[in-house]
C-alpha cells in the first residue's frame, strides 16, 4: 500500500476519534492505530525501494549520456583525423573537432545534471513524505499514553505501562 494512503487512513482513524470531553485529546482504536503502523513499517522500506530504483535509473541515463558523449567523441575525432589529412582545410577541421567536443561535453553535463536535480527532488518530497508520516505516529502514539495516563492517574489504577 502506498504510504500516502496509510496517512490518509491515518488521518481518518484520528477524525474518528473519540473525543474526551474538556481537552483536545482523543480516543484512539489501539488495535487499529497498531495495524496501521505496522502496515507503515512495511511501505516506508517500499518507498526506499521506489528511491533506489530512482538513484539506478539516474545512473543509467548517465551512463548513456556517458557513452552517447563517448560515441560523438570518436566521430568528432575521426572527422578531425580526415579533415587533418587535407592541408587547406586543417584549421576548419580543428575548430568544428573543438566544437563538437564540447557540445558534446555540455550535452552530457546537462542530461547529468537533468538526472541529478530528478532525483534530488523525488528524495527529497519522499523524505518530507516520511517525516509527516513519522509526525503523524508520533503524535499518534503520545495522545493515546496521555490519555492512557490520565485515565490510570484519575482512576487510582497503575497505568499498564508502569513497571
Amino acid at each position: 500500500m502506498d504510504i500516502l494512503q496509510l496517512i490518509d487512513r491515518l488521518e481518518e482513524l484520528f477524525n474518528d476519534a473519540k473525543a474526551v470531553p474538556f481537552t483536545h485529546n482523543v480516543v484512539v482504536d489501539e488495535d487499529k492505530m497498531l495495524e496501521l503502523i505496522d502496515q507503515m513499517r512495511i511501505a516506508i522500506p517500499e518507498e526506499v525501494k521506489k528511491a533506489q530504483q530512482l538513484v539506478a535509473q539516474r545512473d543509467r541515463v548517465m551512463a548513456q549520456a556517458q557513452e552517447e558523449a563517448n560515441r560523438t567523441l570518436a566521430i568528432a575525432r575521426d572527422k578531425a583525423d580526415q579533415l587533418a589529412q587535407k592541408d587547406m582545410i586543417t584549421q576548419e577541421a580543428q575548430r568544428r573537432a573543438d566544437q563538437i567536443l564540447a557540445q558534446a561535453r555540455a550535452e552530457a553535463e546537462d542530461v547529468r545534471a537533468d538526472a541529478d536535480n530528478y532525483v534530488l527532488d523525488t528524495l527529497m518530497q519522499l523524505q518530507d513524505q516520511i517525516a509527516k508520516a513519522s509526525n503523524q505516529v508520533n503524535n499518534g502514539i503520545r495522545m493515546v499514553q496521555e490519555d492512557q495516563m490520565r485515565k490510570s492517574s484519575s482512576s487510582g489504577m497503575p497505568d499498564k505501562t508502569e513497571k
